[in-house]
Order: C-alpha cells, then structure tokens, then sequence
C-alpha cells in the first residue's frame, strides 16, 4: 500500500484500502470498515471535480501506443438520446461500478463486460464514450488495424497485452467493429489463425479483475459473432433505429443554437423513417449550417426535411 502511494499510483492505493474495508466488514469491523469507504468515495469525489483524465492514466506506452488510443470522453449519457430500455440498463451498469466496493465487500464483481450490437450509427460508440464520461474514466479504443495482422500468433500476443492493461489501468475499453475478432468460429472464410485469437479473447474475458475495468465491444453484425461469446457479457445491449420521439429529440438537440418555431414534426418523423441517430444529426447540422449562411436566425421545417431527404438518397446509393 505504501508502495503504490510512493510510486503515484493514487487508484491502487485506494483499492487497497477498499480492500482493507472489505477485509475489517467480514470481520465484524462495521464501524473502521465504514469510515474507511467513506475516505475512498471522499477522495474519488474529490479527484472527480477536476476535468480531464487522471494523470495515472496516461497515453500507452511502447507497443500498446499502435494498439490503444486514449480518449478524453467529452459527453455524458445524459447528452445521449437513448431509449428508455437502454438508458436503464446502462444506468445499473454505472450504478453497479460506482459502488462497487461495495458488491466487493460481498464477493460479489460489478458488471463490466458488455457487447453492444445494432445498426450502424444507432449509438453504439457515443454510448461506450458516454459511459466513460459517467464514471470518470478515460476511454480506450482498440485500433484493430494494429491489433490484427497476418503473422501467426502475433494478433494473440498483442490481444494478451490489451488485457494486461486493463488489469493494470482502471478504464473503458472498447472493441469497435468486434466481429472482426469475435467472428463465428466455423465460418466458411474462417482461419486457424482468427480461431486461436478468438479463443484467446474468450480466455482472457474470464480472467479476474481486481481495476474492473469495463470491456464493451461494439458490432454492426451480431449474427456474425460466435455463440460461445454469449455467456462471457454480462450484458449485452440491442440497439435499434430512433423511435418517432427519439427523432424529435435527435433534432432539436442538433438545432442548436438556431431558432425552430412551428415545425411540422409529423413530416420530420416521416423523412427520417429508416434513418440512424447519426444521419438524423447530420441531416439536421446541415439544415442548420444553409440557414446559418442564408442569414437566418431559424430552421423551417422544408430545410430539415429537405436535409433529410438527401439522406435517403444517399442511402439508397449504398443499397443498391
């Protein structure tokens, strides 16, 4: 404990504390075990008040600098528009990892390996970002350019050192495009090479951590992941396309800071059908920025519609 407080490692030295705590409450020592918590949670709050990411959490070194990028997490859940399902269980979630010294007091783990699958542009990735910023940790992404490559063991050896460091650094780690690991493992196009990475994720997940750091992997395409990966998340979060009120609430939060007095939201909602969160935002940034350049000071509801519309267009073109 000692150590780690030389050495500047502030959160291992409050896990140690927290593991203090827990050992006095399995003792009977409700009172020490109490005040010591109450430490911990006052120093968190505390370091939480300055922006930024902790300084303990700094860029990755050496080899993991081409695998890892760190991210300051800008945004909340709270500035995400989500679905009442959604947002509830990713409230558990923060609620689960805020407290879990805690769960730990108890031999029980938070929850902190979630997959979450959909459509492209649905949330996936704002949401992994938002999370980070609720809990106050810095976002890492897993750059699968990097991790994965064509000499046999070295995509393994480099998936080993990513989990290392989560046991090392207290963080969210996301796995973007995960069907590019998490792949089915009898697929026609499959390689031995992908199935050894494979089982190599499925060992590691198992492995426990003492940082709980959260794992999310994120996939466009969840029938294409192996069924054995099921049981490894604890949670695993569908999202969908924007409901009728999730559209209204996706524009009026991109229609900032112009006026929208009267808008038909009726034909919005109808241009939008079938579009993600993200087009909706951009269709709607676009509306905003020819108002801005036609000199107004509002958006009408045939710009938003009109933005909306070439949406659809271009859509159709991927689809054809």
């Amino acid at each position: 404990m000692l150590r780690s407080r030389a050495d500047g490692d502030e959160e291992r030295f409050l896990a140690i504390a927290l593991q203090i705590a827990a050992a006095e409450a399995r003792q009977g020592h409700r009172t020490n075990a109490e005040e010591l918590r109450s430490a911990v949670d006052a120093i968190r709050a505390q370091r939480g008040d300055s922006p930024g990411v902790p300084v303990a959490f700094a860029q990755p070194r050496g080899e993991l600098s081409s695998v890892l990028d760190l991210r300051d997490p800008q945004i909340r859940l709270s500035n995400i528009v989500l679905s009442p399902a959604i947002g509830e269980r990713l409230a558990k979630v923060v609620l689960q990892q805020e407290k879990r010294s805690w769960l730990r007091e108890h031999n029980k783990a938070p929850v902190r390996r979630l997959l979450f699958a959909g459509p492209p542009g649905s949330g996936k990735t704002m949401s992994a970002e938002g999370l980070a910023g609720e809990l106050r940790l810095p976002l890492f992404v897993v750059r699968l350019d990097s991790l994965i490559t064509r000499y046999m063991g070295e995509t393994a050896a480099k998936l080993r050192l990513v989990f290392d460091e989560t046991l090392q650094k207290r963080g969210v780690y996301l796995f973007d495009e995960f069907d590019a690991v998490g792949g089915h493992r009898s697929a026609s196009n499959d390689v031995a090479e992908m199935r050894r990475v494979l089982n190599s994720f499925l060992q590691f997940m198992e492995e426990p951590s003492t940082t709980d750091s959260v794992i999310v992997a994120a996939t466009n395409h969840p029938e294409l992941l192996d069924k054995a990966l099921q049981r490894r998340f604890d949670e695993v979060l569908m999202f969908e396309l924007p409901s009728d009120e999730q559209v209204r609430e996706v524009v009026k939060s991109n229609l900032k800071p112009l006026k929208f007095p009267r808008i038909a939201w009726k034909s919005v909602v109808k241009a939008a059908e079938g579009l993600s969160q993200s087009e909706i935002a951009r269709a709607t940034e676009e509306a905003v920025k020819e108002a801005i350049l036609s000199e107004r000071s509002n958006v009408s509801t045939s710009d938003i519609v009109g933005q909306l519309e070439a949406r659809q267009s271009v859509k159709k073109i991927f689809q054809s």
